[in-house]
């Protein structure tokens, strides 16, 4: 969690004040020991404390204990005691290296503490993202993701967070506390964010009247949301020295919308050639099944006809309402989608995803099902990338999503069985850490 700049500016108050009370024991450990062992090596009493105030406190209170230990070794112990004048040239000697080797010591251990404080403010703020990315990930639409992105940024920086995206000009979609909200002027603020990009805001470069801070979400290039930040008592919410961690959140929060838009599109897709497969099967069983009694009513009216025993208006009706009936089914068959039906062409290689079939130069070849299943899921979007756990829910069922293993397999033997060359793919092209697409003609 952000620390508050008053609880920064205590800390500092305290390192100094700790720096002089480290000063203070070493010259009091001096006036004990002097009577005794004189005042030859009493300066080296300093360096522990200037030390232990670079570690604890940090380089800035480490200086103040090295000017301050000069100058409480001068004013005890150098003659005229008790005075900041020194007559003996030795003691201004002695005064010289004991600043200089107090400085060299704070800026050494200094650089040491901030180097640590900075590994550990690293490692934090890796696991303040691996956190949030997990919190993300156990959610899947794009409410979920909202409301708990909205959540997790509220906590973190100890402020109101609502997401804006670009739906009717402009929409709430979460926010966190629940009845946080929006002004006219705020949600006109969020839509310029979304419009040209670029964070606006309380405390930003770019300042306009609100309380906000509006981060823009960004999916590659396309702005997808905007983000906003605000404390209660006006202070702004996200410091310019943790921008960098709330574009790393922000990033991840921008995967998980374009994920959960890529699942819906891909359910809604497969909903679609659900519908679309049902419709041709349900098509062609009604041809199936309708001709051969239609069939039977044709020919028993040509007998009756030829009888002469029925009467003749009755047989013109029921021959002229057959013909409609015949009529009707023809048109219906003919609803059958066309991309059901045409063949998908692969350089010399023809999918026919109507009849299931596979054919290269015109001699079939024979496809494992798992082979098949991918291929046809290829040969339905031919140019476009599919995902690979797009490709392993459809072929495999969910529970394989992220074995990426057995899709590799299934695309080598695939290659091997339709490619002129499998080293040098043509076909079936993979584009790294994403999919594989068709390349069709």
């Amino acid at each position: 969690m952000p620390v508050p700049h008053s609880e920064t500016a205590s800390a500092r108050l305290g390192g100094y004040v700790g720096a002089a009370l480290l000063v203070g024991v070493a010259t009091l450990a001096g006036l004990i020991l002097s009577p005794g062992y004189g005042t030859s090596a009493i300066d080296l009493l300093y360096l522990p404390a200037v030390l232990v105030a670079a570690i604890v406190a940090g380089r800035r209170a480490a200086l103040f204990a090295a000017v301050g230990s000069a100058l409480a070794y001068n004013f005890f112990f150098t003659a005229p005691r008790f005075t900041f004048h020194v007559d003996d040239p030795n003691d201004i000697l002695t005064i010289v290296v004991l600043f200089a080797v107090a400085v060299v010591v704070s800026w050494l251990a200094g650089s040491v503490r901030e180097q640590a404080r900075r590994a550990d403010a690293h490692a934090a703020r890796n696991a303040t993202i691996a956190g949030f990315a997990r919190r993300l990930l156990g959610s899947s639409t794009e409410h979920e993701i909202a409301t708990a992105a909205m959540d997790q940024l509220a906590t973190l920086f100890a402020c109101n967070a609502v997401l804006v995206d670009d739906g009717d000009g402009g929409r709430l979609v979460s926010a966190a506390p629940a009845m946080a909200s929006l002004t006219p002027a705020d949600m006109a603020v969020a839509s310029l964010v979304l419009r040209n990009g670029e964070r606006a805001g309380r405390g930003l470069e770019r300042a306009v009247p609100t309380e906000w801070q509006f981060h823009p979400v960004r999916s590659d290039q396309p702005v997808i949301a905007a983000v906003g930040l605000a404390r209660d008592d006006g202070v702004p919410p996200v410091r310019k020295e943790q921008l960098a961690l709330l574009d790393n959140l922000l990033d991840q929060l921008a995967l998980a919308l374009e994920r959960s838009r890529y699942e819906l599109a891909a359910r809604a897709a497969g909903e679609e050639r659900e519908r679309d497969r049902l419709r041709s099967m349900l098509l062609a069983t009604i041809g199936h099944d309708l001709r051969p009694p239609i069939g039977a009513i044709t020919g028993a009216v040509a007998g009756l006809r030829r009888e002469g025993k029925a009467d003749k208006a009755l047989l013109g009706t029921v021959a002229a309402e057959t013909v409609k009936v015949e009529r009707y089914l023809g048109n219906l068959l003919h609803l059958t989608t066309p991309s059901d039906q045409r063949p998908v062409i692969a350089g010399d290689v023809t999918i026919d995803l109507f009849h299931r079939t596979v054919t290269r130069d015109g001699e079939p070849v024979h496809l494992a099902p798992k082979e098949y299943a991918v291929l046809a899921e290829l040969a339905k979007y031919p140019g476009r990338v599919i995902g690979h756990d797009h490709l392993l829910r459809t072929a495999w069922g969910p529970a394989q999503a992220t074995q990426v293993d057995y899709l590799r397999v299934a695309v080598r033997g695939l290659r091997r069985k339709l490619e002129r060359d499998p080293t040098v793919p043509r076909i079936i092209i993979n584009e790294p850490a994403v999919g594989y697409r068709l390349v069709a003609a």
